[in-house]
């Protein structure tokens, strides 16, 4: 006999497995609702999918979220699984009865139009589903504004555009007000697009509708384009934000080449993690030092910044630098009034690493090199990245993460995020997503990878030394 336990969680049940295998279950409308009804999947007679044996997805489809192992400690180890997403035999909404409500919260990233385009698309001819509505504004719009129709010929070129089409903002999270709007407006699948703080909230609204007993499955469908959204392979948008951000390397590059004790400075987005920066850099092979909130630097002194800049440009006479916006934030001054200031989620606010660094360097090198002169280009491609429309893989990919939440909401799931997790995708409790941070790991081989290509110096290690 296999045993199991089952454990109460905020989204949903755990199930130890043989003591070893954890599985993270995904919340379902059953487990506060009663009589909820299934119905075939109308899958099964579109014309667009051929349902042969092996088509639909069961609860014994798992995803692991660790697949690399050692032999040696397996036993020992526990492992997570997730649920894997995709279409079930039996859904918990008729067509006709669905009336799906789809957001887009917090900062822009490629992609979000796409998985916009994709919802509806998925909806509409793979379910038959007619009823979809636009929020604009992010949360806000679930009770400041009128939600507006999406349907296929509105949205067939969305996909081509930058930003989103249904608006985005922060702030405005009131709880009551959101869900009063979903339950006034007759919602009951509600589609969350948007990163680590959008899926904060989305774990409160799941929790308010659940203790309304709201027959409303919530759907989050993660982005940031700093990929830090913990568990999933990466974000939607993030390969997208490397490729454009080489565009401005290059120009960094080429600036630094063209004039004598060149340097070009480009600041990346990272505010807690540095992984646009870290990709970036070694998509590009021009950079000569990246640095990221991960891992410490200072400036001056033996082993420092300055002094390896110093020395690079005596050999190669140009330097490229690539920061993250969150890097060095421990050592910029705050005048007393910047102790204060917090952003709209409580945390201090960052101050601009850019600017700060390029007027350091600066006088650095005016007090140390006086009668040489120094051609410093600054270059902050934030927002040229953002707006950018998705490119070919994060087409593929934001499509694939909508018709996963597709499935998982019609088969009567709540409460989950769709993501990628070792190239499969799965269904995760949105409580789990939310608290999981996805950084860079200084340790691994990817980092010492990118300090060979750069050969910069290892800050942390010349700091101890």
């Amino acid at each position: 006999m296999h045993k199991f336990e089952r454990q109460s969680s905020t989204a949903g049940s755990v199930i130890n497995y043989h003591g070893q295998k954890r599985i993270q279950g995904t919340p379902h409308l059953r487990e506060y609702l009663q009589d909820v009804p299934t119905f075939r999947n109308p899958l099964m007679h579109n014309q667009y999918f051929l349902p042969i044996e092996g088509f639909f997805v069961t609860e014994n489809d798992l995803v692991m979220e660790n697949i690399a192992v050692d032999i040696q400690t397996i036993s020992r180890e526990t492992q997570v699984l997730y649920h894997r997403a995709g279409p079930r035999s039996e859904v918990c909404f008729s067509p006709d009865q669905v009336h799906a409500a789809i957001v887009t919260c917090g900062r822009l990233s490629p992609g979000v139009n796409t998985v916009i385009r994709e919802l509806v698309i998925g909806l509409w001819f793979q379910y038959g589903v007619r009823d979809i509505k636009g929020i604009r504004s992010g949360y806000r719009g679930f009770y400041s504004s009128e939600p507006v129709d999406l349907y296929p010929k509105l949205v067939d070129n969305w996909h081509k555009t930058g930003g989103t089409m249904l608006e985005t903002s922060k702030g405005g999270f009131d709880l009551q007000k959101i869900v009063d709007g979903i339950e006034a407006n007759g919602f009951n699948q509600v589609y969350i697009i948007g990163g680590d703080g959008t899926m904060k909230g989305a774990v409160k609204v799941f929790e308010e509708v659940k203790r309304r007993g709201l027959k409303v499955s919530i759907a989050g469908i993660p982005n940031s384009v700093d990929n830090d959204v913990g568990i999933i392979d990466v974000s939607f948008g993030f390969h997208t934000a490397g490729e454009t951000a080489q565009s401005a390397i290059n120009a960094a590059h080429v600036e630094a080449e063209s004039a004598p004790n060149g340097v070009g400075l480009v600041k990346l987005m990272g505010r807690y993690t540095g992984h646009i920066a870290l990709h970036s850099t070694l998509g590009s092979r021009d950079v000569d030092c990246c640095l990221i909130p991960e891992n410490p630097f200072y400036l001056e002194g033996e082993g420092g910044l300055f002094e390896f800049l110093d020395h690079t440009l005596e050999e190669n006479g140009h330097f490229v630098l690539v920061v993250a916006e969150g890097a060095g934030q421990e050592l910029i001054p705050r005048r007393p009034e910047d102790k204060e200031k917090r952003d709209e989620y409580g945390n201090p606010a960052f101050l601009d690493v850019g600017p700060w660094l390029r007027d350091e360097l600066k006088s650095w090198w005016k007090k140390h090199h006086p009668n040489e002169t120094l051609t410093l280009k600054y270059i902050d491609p934030t927002y040229m990245i953002r707006a950018v429309p998705a490119n070919a893989a994060d087409n593929i990919y934001c499509t694939l993460l909508a018709n996963s939440a597709i499935h998982g909401a019609m088969a009567g799931y709540t409460g989950f995020a769709a993501g990628r997790i070792n190239g499969i995708y799965a269904y995760i409790p949105l409580d789990r997503i939310a608290a999981a941070q996805n950084f860079v790991d200084v340790n691994d081989h990817k980092w010492s990878w990118m300090m060979s290509v750069t050969n910069q110096p290892d800050f942390l290690l010349s700091c101890k030394i």
